[in-house]
């Protein structure tokens, strides 16, 4: 498992026009799939890849899948997104990079996270994410459109194909200033869903004690989204003592002691 930034350097050879203006196009695309399509079509002359998907992570709230695509068809891989997205998001290693992203100024570098299956500790993220799917190996182009905004697009090895060799690693990295690019802009101009109160209040929370860990701002989230206990714990899949444990600290970092008093700091003015 590691992470580089990417460096920006004139691209080896030419990109076949047809294949740039497909990613163009599919730039706000109504099919919400689109966009993972042309990149996938377009790092599949790269590199043997079978999936791909396009994750946002927004205000530290859990990922949202804004676009998958499979060389297999049907739904398999957007049911999978969604299980990451509810229960393993926590121990992929990107959060090495997005977790931190507290910069007082946005961060314009591209990063590139790879994560063999063979990597993974955890059983249960293992066989849902990679085994299921029948992945060995995933490569990440990590960008951040936005502050406390972060766009993954995942490229997924087919167990068949082993683990992603360096020359194909080399070409995909070449490429990702343009994949970045249409991420973004597509991000911008149709990823973004109508922002419910949650999302808001979290960066309410954010501004009030940016000291606040991951796992205390998941457990704040879900509780303004009136979870329980119990249900907050099968959703970050920890125990509900830890879920806790963790209201209690974020509690005492933010200086409550209640619920109510939760959504009071929730709806107070902005601290200056």
């Amino acid at each position: 498992m590691r992470y580089w930034q990417v460096e920006r350097r004139q691209a080896e050879g030419q990109l076949d026009l047809g294949r740039a203006l497909d990613l163009v196009a599919a730039i706000g695309h109504a099919d919400v799939n689109a966009m993972a399509g042309a990149i996938l079509k377009t790092a599949g002359a790269a590199a043997s890849i079978a999936q791909c998907t396009i994750f946002a992570y927004e205000f530290g709230n859990r990922p949202r899948t804004v676009a998958v695509a499979d060389r297999r068809g049907g739904r398999f891989l957007q049911d999978i997104a969604d299980s990451y997205a509810r229960h393993y998001y926590a121990l992929d290693g990107n959060q090495s990079v997005i977790a931190p992203a507290r910069q007082p100024k946005l961060d314009p570098a591209i990063v590139l996270h790879q994560q063999a299956s063979d990597e993974i500790g955890h059983p249960g993220y293992r066989a849902v994410c990679y085994q299921r799917p029948n992945v060995s190996d995933r490569l990440s182009l990590l960008v951040q459109p936005a502050g406390d905004i972060w766009l993954s697009v995942n490229f997924y090895r087919d167990s068949s194909q082993g683990q992603f060799q360096p020359g194909e690693i080399a070409a995909i990295e070449t490429l990702s200033p343009l994949f970045a690019y249409a991420a973004r802009h597509h991000y911008s101009v149709n990823g973004q869903p109508a922002q419910g109160v949650s999302p808001m209040m979290l960066a309410r929370l954010r501004q009030h004690c940016p000291a606040l860990s991951k796992r205390e701002l998941d457990v704040l989230r879900c509780v303004l989204e009136g979870l329980t206990a119990v249900e907050i714990a099968e959703t970050m899949g920890v125990q509900p003592s830890s879920v806790v444990t963790y209201q209690k600290r974020a509690y005492k970092r933010l200086g409550i002691s209640s619920q109510r008093q939760l959504f009071a700091l929730c709806m107070a003015p902005a601290p200056v």
